[in-house]
């Protein structure tokens, strides 16, 4: 006996962006099991990142949470569950966000690399750009609207993140000046600095971010 199958399959659509929060760039594709809890991850298309949307907040220097980042890559410390369609092809490993490293210059057109309005590191582009929050002080150095107890500056958009927080995050980047130091960011006020000591007490705290592209696809078969 022959038998024929025929199978045809069309791709509906291969898109970046998908519905929800397709207009902010950011998307939940699926989740992640940690410690016996599930978290989302979430995709930003405009840096091809994915977002670990889990604060880790156990304390300790930039080191503790350089290693704890890194250490999301391990074998069985995380189990992914993409949303159906969902195709991501991962270039990198887990790891704080990375800030464009430079010699101090303080400012507020985000021209600099400390200061308010940058959108050159990971953090400040999802702040400002991704989100769409505003800093504590605008492009002229004027402070934010609703100064004061009824600020409406910080993070006031919060997207898809459940578990981000108006706190300092780590930086992945150490300060190539001094060696001492790291960059971080500040999501209540939207600032970046590096005017922080890795060793000596500092208690930030830490996202992870992976770097991958991510495609929905729809397949039609019969």
């Amino acid at each position: 006996m022959i038998r024929r199958v025929w199978m045809s399959s069309f791709i509906l659509f291969a898109v970046m962006c998908f519905s929800g929060m397709a207009e902010a760039g950011l998307s939940v594709i699926g989740t992640v099991t940690y410690n016996g809890n599930s978290y989302n991850l979430i995709h930003e298309d405009d840096q091809n990142l994915i977002w670990l949307d889990y604060t880790y907040r156990m304390g300790g220097d930039w080191e503790s949470y350089y290693k704890w980042a890194s250490g999301l890559n391990a074998s069985g410390v995380l189990t992914y569950k993409l949303n159906p369609g969902i195709i991501v092809t991962w270039e990198g490993d887990w790891r704080l966000p990375d800030t464009l490293d430079g010699a101090r210059r303080w400012g507020y057109d985000g021209t600099t690399t400390a200061g308010f309005n940058i959108t050159s590191s990971e953090m400040g582009h999802l702040f400002y750009k991704s989100l769409g929050n505003q800093g504590r002080y605008d492009a002229e150095g004027n402070p934010g609207p609703g100064w004061g107890a009824d600020a409406a500056w910080g993070l006031m958009h919060k997207g898809p993140f459940i578990n981000l927080y108006p706190e300092t995050y780590w930086s992945n980047t150490e300060y190539s000046v001094y060696k001492e130091q790291a960059w971080a960011f500040c999501f209540n006020s939207g600032s970046q600095t590096n005017n922080t000591f890795k060793h000596l007490g500092t208690r930030y705290i830490g996202l992870a971010v992976r770097p991958g592209r991510v495609v929905s696809v729809s397949v039609l078969t019969r």
